[in-house]
């Protein structure tokens, strides 16, 4: 198993990308990049996380701090779903499921490999509020174990100024529905 780290060069160059993003003034305003910097500095997994969702396309960003938890929290932040985590089913028993057309991944099974979560209801609104997101693209997003089991999953998107919450059975895939992740750090 190859350790999840990344390179000390890599490390500078997404640290400089991400303070760059880190200049809303509204949605940092009571966050100190140092000390965020300084606590992914602690926690290379973390670095190597990040890393994943910029690869993939999210654009990962700091949107606000857990004081229950401690912890910073990262969502994706691309205007529309990540590129590279496109055309994929919910999870892997839906990608298991399908006897023709198999997508490559599921949502779930990638997130977990990439050491993030899917982003649940409650997040997915929250990002709303930051900004206008998926106008164009949809995202599974974290559905309930009573939908999963009926064979269900939930996804969302914006349109017409409107957060919308659908479903769909678990094992289909579009080329424009992907998922947002988040990073607690």
């Amino acid at each position: 198993m190859s350790q999840k780290i990344v390179t000390p060069e890599t490390s500078k160059n997404l640290l400089q990308i991400l303070e760059k993003r880190f200049k809303n003034k509204q949605l940092h305003k009571a966050l100190d990049w140092n000390t965020i910097a300084t606590k992914l500095e602690k926690h290379p997994e973390k670095m190597w996380s990040l890393q994943q969702m910029e690869l993939t396309g999210g654009e990962p960003n700091v949107v606000g701090f857990d004081t229950t938890t401690n912890e910073y929290l990262f969502f994706d932040c691309s205007e529309e779903s990540p590129k590279g985590r496109r055309s994929i089913c919910y999870d892997r028993q839906a990608l298991e499921s399908r006897k023709e057309n198999k997508p490559k991944h599921s949502a779930v099974a990638m997130a977990e490999e990439m050491g993030i979560s899917l982003l649940t209801e409650e997040q997915y609104r929250y990002l709303q509020k930051l900004g206008k997101f998926d106008l164009k693209t949809s995202n599974w997003i974290q559905t309930p174990v009573a939908i999963r089991e009926l064979g269900g999953a939930i996804f969302a998107d914006f349109r017409y100024n409107q957060v919308f919450i659908y479903h769909n059975g678990a094992p289909s895939y579009y080329a424009a529905r992907g998922f947002r992740g988040c990073l607690r750090v």
